[in-house]
């Protein structure tokens, strides 16, 4: 595996974390992509976080960072055979950039698309191969969160799937697969059906956003970082859970739009961190300490296969 290069298409923050985590796997990567000082800066800050948290050492990055280049040419991914594109969530913009890789990378065995959001057919319409196009969905940021979403289309060729699950799983990322296509695709939908019914509690009166968070982090948050949902309700009986899920069910959120405390707050201008106030107000939160503790739950599955 360390033997093989992969390219990238995008300089973004997606893009520039999945060079951190490759190359931090021994991994010769090459990011297509304008400015390059400016990915390598993000590659270099990112790094700069790893030695600071004591994943990495200095010689180590130095190594990694041997194994990167950037190019604003298509003909330089020629050697490839995996492509991780990560534009804007544009199709003309990934059609564009797919008839570029089919046209310059005669070893392609897979194109994945670090999309949250496009289906994998829609993809598909852009390239030649549709064989070898699937959605590979990380969480930022990748070369922290283990999690990567792996969906394929109607036309995926399974080579091409087990080419990239290898590889990822080669670099310590959890693949969760999907069978089949679906909006949102696995952690969004259970993410924001959690949020939905967040937001409702907070609507009735029930509870203030403060004590959501707070019960979600002190009950069962932490168990799910050691056990899965199905093994816990496995564990503790489907009868019992049936018997709650009869009297609960009737009484949960079904709204299919955006809920009015979400909605009042969109009209003001209110959208959170990057407005100041959100739901809650962002201005004097000490945000270096909201990012430690962002990261800090993933970084005991640190397992990177680092060059010397």
């Amino acid at each position: 595996m360390s033997e093989r290069s992969v390219g990238i298409i995008g300089k973004g923050m997606i893009g520039i974390s999945m060079a951190v985590l490759f190359t931090g796997n021994g991994i010769s990567t090459i990011v297509l992509a304008k400015d390059a000082d400016v990915g390598l800066e993000k590659y270099r800050t990112y790094y700069r976080d790893l030695i600071r948290q004591g994943l990495v050492t200095e010689s180590q990055a130095a190594a990694c960072e041997k194994l990167l280049s950037f190019t604003e040419n298509y003909t330089d991914l020629a050697g490839v055979e995996i492509v991780f594109e990560c534009v804007t969530e544009k199709l003309e913009v990934k059609y564009e950039v797919y008839r570029q890789i089919e046209a310059n990378c005669p070893k392609l065995k897979a194109i994945a698309s670090t999309t949250s959001a496009l289906c994998p057919a829609d993809l598909a319409a852009g390239v030649q191969e549709k064989k070898k196009i699937m959605v590979a969905h990380p969480y930022n940021p990748p070369h922290i969160v283990p999690c990567v979403e792996l969906v394929k289309n109607e036309f995926t060729d399974p080579a091409a799937l087990e080419a990239v699950s290898a590889l990822l799983e080669y670099c310590g990322r959890e693949v969760c697969r999907m069978n089949k296509p679906a909006p949102g695709f696995i952690a969004n939908r259970l993410q924001h059906a959690l949020y939905r019914e967040a937001v409702y509690m907070v609507e009735q009166g029930i509870c203030s956003p403060e004590d959501v968070d707070k019960c979600i982090k002190s009950s069962w948050g932490p168990r799910y970082t050691s056990i899965g949902l199905f093994d816990h309700f496995d564990y503790a009986g489907l009868d019992l859970i049936a018997n709650i899920e009869r009297y609960l069910y009737p009484d949960l959120c079904n709204d299919t739009t955006v809920q009015p405390m979400i909605q009042e707050r969109l009209n003001r201008g209110d959208l959170g961190y990057k407005t100041g106030v959100g739901v809650y107000d962002w201005r004097q939160r000490n945000m270096d300490d909201f990012r430690q503790r962002v990261t800090a739950p993933y970084l005991k599955t640190f397992n990177w296969k680092l060059p010397k």
